[in-house]
């Protein structure tokens, strides 16, 4: 039998379910440019995850099914960014966000109006939080010459856009 073993770290798209994080910032955008919401909520600003573009991750899947033998591969970008990274995602709409306060009392407001679009709820933290998740994907890289094409920021906006037509009904 051949049967491989795929650790796919974080693989996000507009596919994603709007109950995953990438999603909810990029919805969260797009209902607040639309005047359907007024702020996203957000758990740990803090948390470094490893996310990449799932297309990448399925070329990498079948690239591991392509290969002679049956092996194990993590598929991840080998890099973190924070779930505070949100402000990129606010820059591709040219919205600059601004941070004030600490903790459960951060909010992040917007540089221009003064209008508070980010705050931390405690109700989205996890019971069991992981600070870090970081994958080494060098061994698909070398082995199968994997690659991911796809940068964080190209993400970033690919998701926004998308979610901004959603929303928009362009």
């Amino acid at each position: 039998m051949f049967a491989c073993n795929g650790i796919l770290f974080n693989h996000e798209s507009p596919r994603r379910g709007t109950d995953f994080v990438t999603r909810k910032i990029t919805t969260g955008i797009a209902k607040i440019l639309t005047n359907k919401q007024e702020k996203i909520s957000l758990g740990n600003l803090n948390a470094k995850r490893d996310w990449g573009f799932a297309g990448d991750y399925v070329e990498g899947m079948w690239l591991i099914l392509q290969h002679d033998k049956p092996d194990d591969f993590v598929l991840a970008t080998g890099e973190t960014h924070t779930v505070r990274d949100v402000e990129k995602a606010f820059s591709e709409v040219g919205i600059k966000i601004e941070w004030r306060g600490t903790g459960i009392d951060e909010k992040g407001y917007c540089a221009k109006t003064g209008k508070i679009l980010v705050d931390v709820n405690p109700k989205y933290f996890r019971p069991a939080e992981v600070d870090l998740l970081l994958g080494d994907p060098s061994k698909a890289e070398k082995i199968l010459g994997w690659k991911r094409k796809i940068s964080f920021n190209e993400l970033v906006k690919i998701m926004v856009e998308a979610d901004l037509k959603l929303y928009r009904g362009a």
